[in-house]
């Protein structure tokens, strides 16, 4: 939009909201949606089966959908257990976990991880070894994709960007640059000419008068699904393109099943928080790709669109004829970004990944949880991760199709994505030969660093002492008890050293003192603190609240809920989300009318399933 219009912008960005869109899934949005019962027990949640011992180590495993958990069964050799449905549930394997996890580990134990991931895989389970960062660079796809390069230095291995275009990626990485070293270069640089704010008004305003987004005027063909897709669509939709979600009736969007809480109430399949929150600023209709019907339409909307975006397993998009070659005939300017889990080469090229197989195999997952526990997943994190890196490649192609005319393949895998968020572990390895373990809620800037309970039902503080003078004002809070003068606990390192020691005493100070307080008076002394606040009830925050990070919006189905906006502000757009989730087929006659269909074309191709507007079969 600046190249544009000459309008600057001034971008307000936090990564607090960051974080919340990154790690809490959508927690806020399903308590209002249940009608924020009162008191809440504690929320926490543990995925089974998930990530499960082996012979040799730990294999992670996630079943979204009930043929996964059924193929699973198969698996572990148990099919009898299909006969006693409440094993489907995921609240009665938790209330029955002990009794679960027998089950699930007294087979995983007996098998190698390599066996058990071979026999998944057949099974087309989504399924990974869980790896460190010694142990990744060992994957042999990761290997035959050449996903890590060599660092300019020549010290070690860090992964490449995550995505390509056109079948390269962005240029190569350089060395850090000597402090002034391009000084002379840039001063002696002509500065580039830039259009002049206000010669053209007409285009920095939309119809309504108010600035355009800088993605108005581009349509987006969305066929993506789940959390990941849809994310890196709908920053487009926020962005201002046109986005068209495309969905089957014999083939929903499976995160649309996630709203099993409510399959008790009429349109239950409208009800899923993380549908209703990834899915904003879009309109949506349903179109069969598997009748040549829906694909002869799929191929109109292609003619008329900018980018295509999908994220199914490679050889789907492929046999639907909707591959590069084909779409570029179709139109040559389209962009096209392939979502896919592992790559479009590569022997895991076919395999099945979600957002928590990223975590599996990248090492995201081998740096969570305590020091004597198991391996733990994040869940969810790596979907709008990738989502975001997918979009920010989209933009990356539409910048050079306005250089070159031509539309471009965009290559971005979610595992690539989740290798880049653990670079840490990988580059530690490959440097210095640790192998970086997980550490609870501990970490290298912070020593004390850890979460400790207060006074009261589940009221827990965050904090953590980053330097020397935290310390002092610390140890001057809690009475400079004898215990704090100990020489040790004078440096850093010292502190790391006896952690514990600091961790026993803070949960005795802790144990009996007000929360909000305790907050208070450590922040006035200068030491980082806060609560553990409840996903559940995120948008009450006050710095959400002052922020305006959850806007509402009326759905037809579920009523006025809020939303979380894009982790950032523009001084020009007073709001981010301006339509609801579109409800199933919702659009269809609309988006169908505006490539030419007719009423009556239209009426049969609903008449023939190729459109509808609920899922075959409800």
């Amino acid at each position: 939009r600046a190249r544009k219009t000459g309008q600057g912008e001034a971008i307000d960005f936090s990564l607090c909201e960051v974080m919340n869109i990154g790690s809490t899934t959508y927690s806020d949005l399903m308590d209002s949606l249940g009608g924020r019962v009162e008191p809440r027990v504690p929320g926490r949640s543990v995925e089974i089966p998930s990530i499960e011992p082996t012979l040799d180590g730990w294999v992670g495993f996630n079943t979204n959908s009930a043929q996964q958990f059924s193929d699973f069964l198969l698996l572990i050799e148990r099919p009898d257990l299909q006969a006693e449905p409440e094993w489907s549930q995921i609240m009665t394997r938790m209330a029955r976990m002990d009794e679960w996890n027998e089950i699930v580990r007294s087979w995983t134990s007996q098998h190698t991880t390599a066996e058990i991931v071979e026999r998944a895989s057949l099974l087309r389970i989504p399924v990974a070894p869980v790896n460190s960062g010694k142990t990744v660079f060992d994957h042999v796809h990761l290997q035959e994709r050449g996903v890590f390069v060599e660092n300019p230095t020549g010290h070690f291995m860090q992964p490449r960007p995550p995505y390509l275009m056109d079948g390269q990626g962005p240029r190569a990485f350089e060395p850090v640059p000597a402090i002034g070293k391009h000084g002379a270069e840039l001063r002696a640089s002509k500065p580039r000419k830039r259009p002049v704010p206000g010669k053209s008004p007409s285009a920095a305003r939309s119809e309504g008068g108010h600035p355009k987004l800088p993605l108005e005027g581009i349509t987006v063909i969305d066929t993506t699904a789940w959390w990941a897709g849809p994310s890196a669509c709908q920053m487009l939709g926020s962005l201002g393109a046109d986005v068209i979600k495309i969905e089957a009736i014999q083939r929903p969007d499976g995160m649309r099943m996630a709203g099993g809480l409510f399959f008790t109430l009429p349109e239950w399949w409208e009800r899923s928080a993380i549908t209703l929150a990834a899915n904003t600023n879009k309109r949506g209709i349903t179109l069969n790709l598997a009748d040549p019907k829906g694909l002869e339409v799929c191929r109109k909307l292609i003619e008329k669109a900018d980018v295509f975006i999908e994220n199914f397993s490679p050889r789907v998009v492929e046999n639907f004829g909707l591959d590069w070659d084909n779409l570029h005939a179709i139109n040559p300017q389209t962009i096209l970004v392939r979502m896919p889990a592992f790559g479009l080469s590569g022997p895991w090229r076919d395999n099945v990944g979600f957002a928590q197989t990223m975590e599996q195999i990248s090492g995201l997952a081998w740096m969570t949880g305590h020091a004597e526990d198991q391996p733990r997943i994040q869940r969810g994190p790596c979907d709008p991760l990738a989502g975001m890196h997918a979009a920010f490649a989209t933009l990356v192609a539409l910048n050079e199709r306005e250089k070159t005319g031509t539309g471009h393949l965009l290559e971005c895998t979610m595992v690539e994505g989740a290798l880049n968020a653990a670079a840490e572990t990988a580059i530690e390895w490959s440097a210095y030969g640790v192998e970086l373990m997980r550490d609870g809620n501990r970490g290298p800037e912070g020593a004390p660093q850890n979460v400790y309970a207060c006074a009261g039902e589940e009221n827990w503080i965050a904090l953590a002492v980053t330097d020397d003078a935290q310390w002092e004002a610390l140890k001057d809070l809690l009475g400079n008890p004898a215990w704090a003068d100990d020489e040790e606990l004078s440096t850093h390192a010292g502190r790391r050293k006896k952690h514990g020691v600091l961790d026993d005493a803070l949960a005795s100070w802790l144990v009996s003192r007000d929360l909000d307080e305790t907050i208070e008076v450590l922040l006035a002394r200068g030491i980082p603190a806060g609560p553990i606040w409840d996903g559940r009830i995120q948008s009450r925050h006050p710095q959400f609240e002052a922020r305006g990070f959850f806007e509402e919006l009326e759905h037809p189905v579920v009523g006025i809920h809020g939303y979380v906006r894009p982790p950032f502000k523009f001084a020009t757009v007073d709001r981010w989300n301006r339509t609801p989730c579109p409800t199933m087929g919702q659009h269809n006659c609309e988006v169908l009318s505006e490539i030419g269909l007719s009423d009556d074309e239209i009426s049969a191709l609903e008449r023939d399933e190729v459109i509808g507007t609920k899922p075959k079969g409800l």
